[in-house]
């Protein structure tokens, strides 16, 4: 009887409280967009508030909240609310909050100026996990003694009316109460244009092999297509303007991950005559056009790292190479066929005016022979370069992309201008600062939208937009140069902050340039003077000593 009374209070004691769900203790503030914030420590830069510079119609604003916590969380989720001015309303579609992922990264090499060169052995780096993943997850658990970022975009609609505008950012889980921050963002009467209207030459090449490969799909199948379609979204939400096509097998020798292969089959009858098939370029250079991305075509490469040329041998069966240099006999048959077909085909989609033959970082006397070749069989052709400055050549490209730290003579870039060619900056693996490694500071990813514009370059190239490493959403690292140099966006459609922040300069490009021509337009001389005195600062120079999140942060309180 006792021992029933027992149990029978135990029961009446112990039930209520096993019905009651343990409340996690944690916190949620504002941070700065500007910092990566580590994983296993408390966050310690805040903010009061989402955001700090008035926004234009039609721009993109980030801000960063910032979740840790001492107790596990489980099943957490954001939500964003719609904003309001008044009657006005930024919708709920215009809002997005996405948690901030980790992925492992390494460092800079120590005592050296260039960062490029093999990394085989990831022990000799301090390697570490770092936030730059944006992901599509919608529910994330938070382990205890965690951080965890949440990125908030406002695309601010071109309808806005200017105001301020109020929302509030929802953090709940299934064992945390709710918590909420207070978003305010001013709109100005100011309207940023449409990225595909954004005169910023943004060049960052693309790489669908890696996609084929990464979701397991067949090469140029539609469920490849498919599984492109939202990461080639976010670059021509970007305002890119270059599809990057090639004409060769390997023409960068199979250095990333996932190969190039040609997108154009060239065939040697029984006869010796050529044939070529353009039906996996034309189907790239349809499907890229029908993202949103249809400016320029930049086909790679005549001059490749290795001078040895496939295609299929009709008589024997097989694929052959011509292994041949710039200004060979074999060469300028191998080439010039194709040219001259080339072109036909280019005129028949209505294409040609579009594209250029492009080469990057070659010797100078293989690619005089290369442009001698093109002028003989197309001398209309345009013709794209990305590499050193070479006062030989400058007259014969269209498109001219020059190192980080070269300088196109201010006589000759005015001329360019005049002549409607395009004049740009690319940096690489070579440049400790500034840069787009998962471990660089995000600002600087901003600075160089600013930089280009102090230069009066026209646009920015990178090369590697989405060559992948073999576990992208966990390791940014690679064989060869720093963490992060293949890739600036991951699978499936999900951005990083480094992209993010690449656009926010790019946009502040856009903006310097309108408010340039505003201030010419009117007479302004003051303001344009004061205007470009800032712009002008944007130096690799100031940039080491003052950073990037400084200057970048101080220009736009200063005019925006």
């Amino acid at each position: 009887m006792q021992a029933q009374i027992t149990i029978i209070v135990w029961v009446l004691f112990c039930l209520p409280l096993a019905g009651m769900a343990q409340k996690a203790n944690y916190q949620l503030r504002w941070g700065s967009v500007t910092v990566r914030y580590p994983q296993e420590q408390a966050p310690s830069v805040f903010r009061n508030s989402a955001f700090h510079t008035p926004a234009w119609r039609g721009e993109r604003v980030n801000a960063q909240a910032l979740i840790w916590s001492d107790d596990d969380l489980e099943d957490v989720t954001v939500t964003v609310s719609r904003l309001t001015s008044g009657q006005s309303v930024i919708p709920q579609d215009a809002v997005s909050a996405r948690f901030v992922g980790y992925v492992m990264t390494d460092g800079l090499t120590p005592g050296k100026d260039s960062q490029c060169g093999y990394r085989l052995n990831k022990a000799e780096w301090d390697s570490s996990m770092v936030a730059d993943r944006l992901e599509l997850t919608k529910q994330v658990r938070i382990k205890a003694g965690t951080t965890r970022p949440v990125w908030i975009q406002v695309w601010v609609p071109v309808d806005a009316k200017a105001g301020t505008y109020t929302g509030k950012l929802t953090v709940s889980g299934s064992n945390c109460p709710a918590k909420t921050l207070p978003i305010s963002m001013k709109v100005t009467n100011r309207t940023l244009p449409a990225p595909q209207e954004w005169a910023f030459h943004l060049d960052l090449w693309q790489n669908p092999y890696a996609v084929a490969r990464y979701d397991s799909v067949e090469l140029w199948s539609q469920a490849h297509f498919d599984a492109m379609r939202p990461v080639m979204k976010i670059l021509a939400d970007a305002g890119q303007k270059v599809i990057t096509a090639t004409l060769m097998d390997r023409p960068w020798n199979g250095q990333t991950e996932d190969p190039f292969h040609s997108m154009i089959g060239k065939t040697k009858r029984l006869d010796g005559t050529w044939e070529y098939d353009y039906m996996v370029f034309d189907r790239w250079v349809e499907f890229m056009y029908s993202v949103g991305i249809d400016r320029q075509i930049n086909c790679y490469s005549l001059i490749p790292w290795a001078l040895s040329f496939d295609y299929y041998d009709q008589a024997a069966h097989l694929i052959k190479y011509v292994n041949a240099a710039p200004g060979s006999d074999a060469y300028n048959e191998y080439w010039g066929s194709f040219i001259k077909d080339f072109a036909r085909h280019l005129r028949a989609k209505g294409w040609f005016d579009k594209t250029t033959i492009a080469m990057d970082e070659r010797p100078l006397a293989q690619m005089k022979a290369a442009v001698q070749l093109i002028r003989r069989v197309e001398p209309e052709f345009k013709i794209a370069l990305a590499g050193n400055y070479h006062t030989e050549l400058e007259s014969e490209l269209y498109d001219y992309c020059i190192a980080f730290g070269h300088e196109f003579p201010a006589d000759v870039k005015a001329r360019r201008l005049r002549e409607g060619k395009v004049s740009t900056v690319y940096t690489c693996c070579t440049e400790a600062h500034p840069n787009t490694f998962t471990f660089s500071d995000p600002a600087e990813a901003a600075w160089i939208g600013w930089h280009v514009m102090a230069k009066e370059y026209d646009g920015y190239l990178r090369w590697s937009y989405n060559s992948w490493t073999a576990d992208p959403l966990t390791d940014s690292r690679f064989r060869t140069w720093p963490a992060g140099d293949c890739y600036i966006v991951y699978p499936r459609g999900e951005s990083s902050i480094r992209m993010e922040m690449l656009i926010e300069g790019i946009q502040d490009f856009e903006k310097c340039r309108i408010l340039r021509d505003e201030y010419r337009r009117k007479g302004d001389t003051a303001r344009l003077k004061r205007l470009q005195q800032m712009v002008d600062d944007f130096t690799i120079e100031h940039l080491m000593k003052r950073g990037a999140a400084t200057m970048v942060e101080q220009a736009r309180k200063a005019w925006f």
